[in-house]
């Protein structure tokens, strides 16, 4: 399946009726997710199209005054000058929190760090800390990557684990989170952040610690939806208050208890425990 692009049409007779695609564009992190609930939503719901595309958090909200999206995806939440431009035109954007997404600091796997706290990870990404020998590990050159400004995966990260302080100049910027993970696997000496659901054996997840080292936890579903993995942050959808109607029906679906399981099932982080989440939380 191409993932950077997701038709999906459904009905033999499309041609004797009239079918008004709903157009889905923006974080790379949320979609995948979406092109999986998209499918599942068409199969009970065939007379319907989605059409679904990347691009970064920062497209996607720039595709909603253009007409040119329905939903925007988001990994971020809306910026005050979107809104103000927004305003500007007319069009009120509605919000609404689909799932959560744990951020994954990724190594080579054959780098024997295994755990940091958010200062020295701060440190690195900002270029105080330039040898893995410093935190413990081999004596190797540090090679930092990141996503590129548009992402809405760099905007958090920036805010959340170097309180808002600016990146490295010599920073290595990756155009979408694949890139990320290819760079990871073939560099000893680098490291990166990538959505949860992109973890693969192809990279070695740190455990972090946010309270000084005191406390630290590697993240998963079920440590980021209790609080113990601190680097989480919520999914977004905004499309045109004028649309409601239009967007409700599979919106509500991505809610819906069914809409939430296959969230988990994809290794992103629900918005509330299902009942068999919270069985297994009383065992």
């Amino acid at each position: 399946m191409n993932k950077a692009i997701f038709t999906i049409f459904f009905g033999v007779c499309c041609c004797c009726f009239s079918v008004q695609a709903q157009r889905i564009k923006g974080s790379d992190t949320v979609l995948p997710l979406t092109q999986e609930l998209s499918e599942r939503y068409l199969r009970e719901h065939p007379s319907s199209e989605i059409v679904v595309t990347g691009g970064g958090s920062g497209v996607g909200l720039a595709a909603l005054p253009e007409n040119t999206t329905d939903i925007a995806m988001a990994s971020r939440r809306i910026k005050f000058g979107e809104k103000m431009k927004f305003a500007q035109i007319g069009l009120t954007v509605s919000e609404v929190i689909v799932a959560y997404d744990a951020l994954a600091v990724v190594v080579n796997p054959t780098n024997p760090v295994d755990r940091l706290t958010r200062e020295q990870l701060e440190a690195i990404f900002r270029g105080k800390i330039t040898n893995w020998k410093e935190v413990g590990g081999d004596d190797r050159k540090i090679v930092v990557y990141s996503r590129e400004t548009s992402s809405g995966t760099y905007e958090f990260f920036k805010e959340s684990v170097l309180s808002n302080k600016n990146y490295m100049s010599s920073i290595l910027s990756m155009p979408a989170t694949g890139a990320i993970i290819q760079s990871v696997r073939q560099t000893k000496g680098a490291i990166g952040y990538i959505g949860l659901a992109y973890l693969n054996p192809y990279v070695k997840a740190l455990a972090i610690s946010y309270d000084g080292g005191n406390h630290y936890a590697l993240p998963s579903v079920e440590n980021a939806f209790d609080g113990s993995y601190p680097v989480v942050r919520p999914l977004y959808y905004y499309y045109d208050a004028k649309k409601e109607a239009q967007v409700a029906p599979f919106i509500s679906y991505i809610l819906s208890q069914e809409g939430q399981k296959l969230v988990r099932e994809e290794g992103f982080v629900p918005v509330k425990r299902d009942d068999e989440q919270e069985e297994r939380s009383k065992e």
